[in-house]
This record gives C-alpha cells, sequence and structure tokens, in this order.
C-alpha cells in the first residue's frame, strides 16, 4: 500500500496524496492516502485512549515516532517527486488563529511556530526541504546528487523495502500462504481493493470499518483481531469537531487493500471472473467505536463502499515503480448491501 501510494503519479497534486478529504478530480478508485495510514496508527494503538483522542494525542509518547515516521514518508515522497508541491485547500477545522473554510496555501502562516526572534512565522514553503532544519532519513542521501539522481535513489530504497522481487514478508497470516502460492506485490498482476467514502458529519466519534473474507465474530470485542480480519479503517476526523469548529460537511475517503486476504485463503487466480463473485459472497464489514462497542451501519447513511480492481505491469529495474492501470468499479460486490453501493449511487 505504501509502494502504490508512492507510484500513483496520475494525481494531479500533493491533495489527494496528503489527505482523506481532498476530492477535486480524486476520480474513481483513487481513495487512498497518506492521512489513511497515520490515521490507522493514531486509531489501532489508541483504541479510546490519547492516542485516538487528537487533541490530547501528542501527550502518548507513541505520537512522535508516529509523527517522526510520517514526516519520513512525506520526505520520501518529495524525493521521488521534486517538481511536486502543495495546493491550496480548505482547512478543515478551526483553530485559534484560523477560521474553518478558509482557504489555506503553501505561504499560509504555520501559527504559532516562529522562524526567528522578529515575529516571522514557519509557512510550508520555508519547511519544505529538511535540510532547513539539518537533517535527512536513511533512505534519503541528498548530498553530492541531483534531484533526478536522488528520484532514482529512492525509489530503489523504496523497492527494496516495501517491493522486494521475491514474496514480501508480513505479519499478517497472508505470509504464509503468499509464500507457498510464490505470490508478492511483484508478481501479483491484478490487484483489489475496498474503497470507503463516508461523510464526517454522520458521526461525532471516531470509528472503525472492520473488514473480514467471510462472516464477521459474533462476539465485539474480537472484531479488530479476528483471523479472518482483512484490514480496518480509521475515520478519525470526526472525532475533533463540533458545529462551531468545523467547515461544511466534507466527504472522506479510505481504502484497503484486498490481495493478501484472498492469497491467505488459497485463490492463486485473481482475475475478475473469480474474485467479483467470491468477494460478492464473502466480503463483510462491521462497524465499531474505539471503546469495542458496534455500531449500526444504517446510523452512517452516507457510508458507500465499493471494491475496485487494477492490473499491474511488475518493475522492470529496481528503480522503477510497478506500472498501474486503471481502477475498475465492480458495483455487484456490494450493491444492495447495508454501507454498499445503492441503485443511483456513483464510484467517483
Amino acid at each position: 500500500m505504501v509502494l502504490r501510494k508512492y507510484r500513483e503519479r496520475a494525481d494531479p497534486n500533493y491533495g489527494i496524496f496528503s489527505n482523506t478529504r481532498y476530492n477535486d478530480g480524486r476520480g474513481t478508485g483513487r481513495y487512498n492516502s497518506i492521512e489513511n495510514m497515520h490515521n490507522a496508527i493514531h486509531m489501532l494503538v489508541g483504541n479510546g485512549g490519547h492516542m485516538s483522542n487528537i487533541p490530547y494525542s501528542s501527550f502518548d509518547p507513541i505520537f512522535w515516532l508516529h509523527h517522526a515516521n510520517t514526516d519520513r514518508l512525506f520526505a520520501l515522497w518529495q524525493a521521488v517527486y521534486p517538481d511536486s508541491n502543495f495546493t491550496s485547500q480548505i482547512s478543515a477545522f478551526k483553530t485559534f488563529t484560523n477560521d474553518a473554510g478558509k482557504i489555506e496555501d503553501a505561504n499560509t502562516p504555520l501559527t504559532p511556530f516562529h522562524s526567528d526572534d522578529y515575529g516571522t512565522l514557519w509557512t510550508s514553503n520555508t519547511v519544505w526541504s529538511t535540510k532547513t532544519f539539518g537533517y535527512s532519513y536513511p533512505e534519503i542521501v541528498d548530498w553530492g546528487v541531483n534531484s533526478s539522481q536522488l528520484s532514482s535513489n529512492v525509489k530503489s530504497r523504496l523497492n527494496a523495502l516495501y517491493n522486494p522481487t521475491r514474496t514480501t514478508s508480513k505479519r499478517s497470516v497472508s505470509a504464509d500462504a503468499a509464500s507457498e502460492l510464490g505470490l508478492s506485490p511483484n508478481t501479483v498482476s491484478t490487484q483489489w481493493f475496498a474503497n470507503i467514502r463516508v461523510s464526517r458529519s454522520d458521526t461525532t466519534s471516531p470509528f472503525f470499518v472492520h473488514f473480514y473474507l467471510g462472516p464477521a465474530p459474533a462476539d465485539s470485542s474480537t472484531w479488530s483481531f479476528a483471523p479472518n480480519l482483512i484490514g480496518s479503517h480509521s475515520v478519525i476526523d470526526s472525532s475533533m469537531l463540533s458545529t462551531a469548529d468545523a467547515a461544511p460537511p466534507t466527504t472522506l475517503y479510505g481504502q484497503i487493500p484486498l490481495n493478501h486476504a484472498l492469497v491467505a485463503a488459497g485463490n492463486s487466480d485473481l482475475t475478475s471472473g473469480k474474485i467479483v463473485p467470491l468477494l460478492r459472497s464473502q466480503l463483510n464489514w462491521r462497524l465499531q467505536t474505539t471503546n469495542d462497542t458496534p455500531l449500526d451501519v444504517n446510523k452512517v447513511p452516507s457510508l458507500k463502499i465499493h471494491v475496485v480492481g487494477q492490473e499491474m505491469k511488475p518493475r522492470v529495474s529496481d528503480d522503477e515503480f510497478p506500472e498501474y492501470g486503471h481502477l475498475v468499479a465492480y458495483r455487484d460486490v456490494t450493491e444492495g448491501k447495508a454501507g454498499g453501493l445503492q441503485e443511483g449511487d456513483d464510484t467517483e
């Protein structure tokens, strides 16, 4: 998932890469962002504690390790795509200095952080490079090379980390199954994903959307670690909101990869003719708050889940990414199910 997010160069700007709310030209299927991965750590680590309560999350020491890695992921993206830059966006939340709904850009002051003793505030433009602060990351050796060489070098490091030519090691149960079938992110030609779209105004509490291949366990306290759990999407935006502090209702986007679970279940044929009917009968989801309380899907009426597939051509060298084709939506998988697509719903 990390590698695919870096490879999505078709994304026209930083907005789609960076956050769950950007919806100007996202298009069919491009629902993932680095913020989704960021939010997952907050919710899965916190699960009702400080980390899952955004205004207080920085009191948890894990917050600082987590955000150092988020900074690293941004720095890697910048190194791979040196010509990309920030895009103007609408502020989703009110702060002490900025109102919700205000247009912010790369020159908006990052209050209250000053760059000197004379009241000059940092901006996104002035903090764009880690060199400004005298540090880098192990994958980014950004001295003695030009931007093109740096981009090539970082791509090689990303492939070594997230897309080796041999079967990748995973912490999930899919590792053994993938090894037995000889499958890895660089050898599976069809990629499958569950897309999630939801309005942040449906609830004022953060929640999970857990996905399963097969039935969800009857005991909701086991939902987050069930053997057939595919993955969990975290809707965290709502934990910060109040009517006074929020911009108008915004649609949030998320995505969960499915291939590892399909392989773990013994599926070596990942073509649409095989996978679409399989997912139609076996893909299930449950909603749950951070205290393990089930959340009725009918109380989140804006939730729209659909499945997309994508062809992939393996990379041909260490400093190139795989080539991903167009995402194709398969409405039949979720249409008519609670939380799935309903008649007339789009997949944009």
